[in-house]
């Protein structure tokens, strides 16, 4: 079954609403919307995803900081920022991840950026990479091999949120940079994959 297929039958599907606790405004999406304030809302205060992982973005065009959405709930920003060194009242664009395959998900790690020195190749969760064997609190270069995955800033799945994902760049983030339209630093220590 195609992506194309996939979002026909619904695979893909999350509920916006303009406040918190799920008030206000509200619209049903099953494709990406890439701003929000075009279909009438202010912003997004609160979120219910029904189908599917979701990316949402602080700003118009998928820019800005990115927070990790899963089935369920999200009645406020505290909810989708969690133990997020940085926090966002609102949100402004979304995209399903269309490449999350929990059973099929592999990673490559490399110490140095293009894909450069030691590597480490993961297939499961990783709340403490030094637990596991890094070297280092950074990773200035990832490949996606398959799957998709959030890579943290922090151990414990805290602080920054990097959507990492096959059929983005071809998998390839060869730098820091690149994880994110606001990635600040290389510091990953913690790594999972997307559930879908």
């Amino acid at each position: 079954m195609n992506t194309q297929q996939m979002e026909q039958m619904g695979q893909f599907r999350i509920t916006v609403w303009e406040e918190e606790n799920f008030q206000g405004k509200r619209c049903e999406f099953m494709l990406e919307c890439q701003n929000i304030m075009e279909r009438g809302f202010c912003k997004i205060r609160s979120i219910k995803v029904e189908n599917g992982p979701w990316v949402g973005f602080e700003y118009p065009e998928f820019q800005g900081q990115q927070f990790i959405l899963e089935k369920g709930d999200y009645p406020c920003y505290e909810a989708w920022s969690g133990n997020s060194g940085y926090r966002t009242e609102h949100l402004l664009s979304f995209r399903p991840i269309k490449s999350a395959n929990h059973s099929d998900s592999k990673v490559t790690m490399y110490e140095c950026e293009d894909f450069q020195g030691r590597k480490f190749e993961m297939c499961d969760d990783y709340p403490s990479l030094q637990a596991m064997g890094w070297c280092s609190k950074e990773v200035p270069s990832i490949k996606v091999n398959s799957g998709a995955w959030v890579a943290y800033q922090f151990p414990g799945y805290r602080g920054y949120q990097y959507i990492l994902e096959r059929d983005r760049r071809q998998g390839e983030y060869r730098h820091y940079n690149e994880y994110s339209t606001q990635a600040h630093t290389n510091q990953v220590q913690s790594i999972r994959r997307i559930q879908h």
